[in-house]
C-alpha cells in the first residue's frame, strides 16, 4: 500500500487505523508473554492485508507494553518501518504509589515521553505525535518549545492532539510554529454527542450535550483530521453480548445486522460506513487485537460511498431512542 506524503488532511492514504492498545495484556508491569507478540503479530498482519497503513499508539497502553511489542514486530520486519505511519501519545501520567492520575504538558514530560516512545518502538521518528488530554496546568509555550526540538531534531514529524475543544486547540496554535493536524475524540454510534451538538442548536436538549461547540465546523475548516476511537463502541453493534443494553442500542443492533445483510458485508463494515459518511472524512481508530474483526471492517470504506442519507438518519435517529426535533 502506497503511503501518501503527510499533509495536514491526509495524514496518510489509510482511511481505517489499527488501534494498538490491546497489545501486551495487562495493564501494568506485569511483563507480555511471546503468546501476546504473537497476537500482535497477527492483529498487524490482519490490518495489513485489508490496507491499514496507520498505526495508533499511545505511552500509556499496557504501561508501555503495547510499543514495546511493536517495536519487536518493526525489528523484524526489516523495511516496515518506511511503509507504514505511527502515532503515539503522551500526557497522561497512570497512578503509582500514593499518586492519582495526572496529565502532563510540561517541556521536560513531553520530551522524556517520546524519548521512551522511540526507544520501546526501536524507532529513530514518531510521523505524528498528540498530546492526549487537555492539562489544566498547561502553558503554551513549554509545549511549543517541545514541539520546535522534537521537529528540528527529526524525531516527531507532526503534531496534533485528543479529546480537546476550540479554545483549547487555538490556545495551543497561538504559541506553537505549525498547525496542529489531527484531534481524536471518541464517537460512534454509541456516542453521539458529536451530531447531537449539531442538530441541538437553540435547543434544551442541547443542554445535556458534551462535545465541544463547533468542534466538527472547526476541524473541518482548519483541515485537522478528526480520529474516532472506540468508533465500534465496544461492539455493541457487531456481535457483543446486549444483555443490560438500553433498548435504542438493542434496535439499532438489529438495524445494523438487517442492513449487513441485505447490502451483504460485517456489521462491522456498517457500523464505521456510518461514521465515515459523515463529510468530515473521518477516520476510525479501531482498537481490536482479534484477526477476524479487523477483517470484517474491510468493507467500511465502500459502505460509507454507499449508504444512503435515509440509511444514515435511520440508524442515528435509532441509537439516539428519541425523534429528531
Amino acid at each position: 500500500m502506497k503511503i501518501m506524503p503527510l499533509q495536514k488532511r491526509n495524514i496518510s492514504d489509510s482511511r481505517l487505523v489499527l488501534g494498538c492498545m490491546p497489545f501486551g495484556g495487562e495493564w501494568d508491569r506485569t511483563p507480555y508473554t511471546q503468546e501476546h507478540v504473537v497476537e500482535a503479530e497477527r492483529a498487524v498482519e490482519a490490518a495489513r492485508s485489508i490496507g491499514i497503513t496507520m498505526f495508533d499508539h499511545a505511552d500509556i497502553y499496557r504501561a508501555g507494553k503495547a510499543e514495546e511489542i511493536f517495536g519487536r514486530i518493526l525489528k523484524g520486519q526489516p523495511g516496515l518501518r518506511e511503509q507504514i505511519v505511527i502515532q503515539s501519545k503522551c500526557g497522561i501520567c497512570l497512578p503509582e504509589d500514593t499518586l492519582p492520575t495526572r496529565f502532563d504538558f510540561s517541556y521536560a514530560h513531553i520530551m522524556e515521553s517520546v524519548d521512551g516512545i522511540l526507544k520501546r518502538l526501536g524507532t529513530e521518528y514518531l510521523d505524528i505525535l498528540l498530546l492526549h488530554r487537555p492539562d489544566p496546568l498547561v502553558e503554551p509555550e513549554e509545549v511549543a518549545k517541545a514541539f520546535s526540538k522534537l521537529k528540528a531534531s527529526g524525531k516527531v514529524r507532526h503534531f496534533g492532539v485528543s479529546n480537546m475543544n476550540v479554545s483549547q486547540i487555538q490556545f495551543l496554535e497561538r504559541s506553537l510554529a505549525e498547525p496542529l493536524i489531527a484531534n481524536q475524540l471518541e464517537m460512534s454510534l454509541a456516542h453521539l454527542h458529536f451530531i447531537d451538538q449539531t442538530v441541538h442548536v437553540n435547543q434544551q436538549a442541547g443542554t445535556n450535550v458534551h462535545f465541544g461547540e463547533g468542534l466538527m465546523e472547526f476541524c473541518q475548516t482548519q483541515d485537522i483530521q478528526l480520529q474516532a476511537w472506540s468508533p465500534l463502541a465496544q461492539g455493541r453493534f457487531s456481535g457483543s453480548s446486549l444483555d443490560g443494553q438500553p433498548e435504542r442500542i438493542r434496535q439499532t443492533a438489529e438495524l445494523v445486522q438487517k442492513l449487513a445483510a441485505e447490502k451483504e458485508t460485517t456489521r462491522e463494515a456498517i457500523v464505521l460506513g456510518w461514521i465515515m459518511k459523515h463529510p468530515a472524512r473521518i477516520q476510525p481508530v479501531i482498537g481490536t487485537a482479534n484477526p477476524a474483526r479487523i477483517k470484517a471492517c474491510q468493507d467500511a470504506e465502500r459502505q460509507s460511498e454507499l449508504m444512503t442519507r435515509d440509511e444514515w438518519y435511520t440508524l442515528y435517529v435509532s441509537a439516539r431512542g428519541e425523534k429528531l426535533p
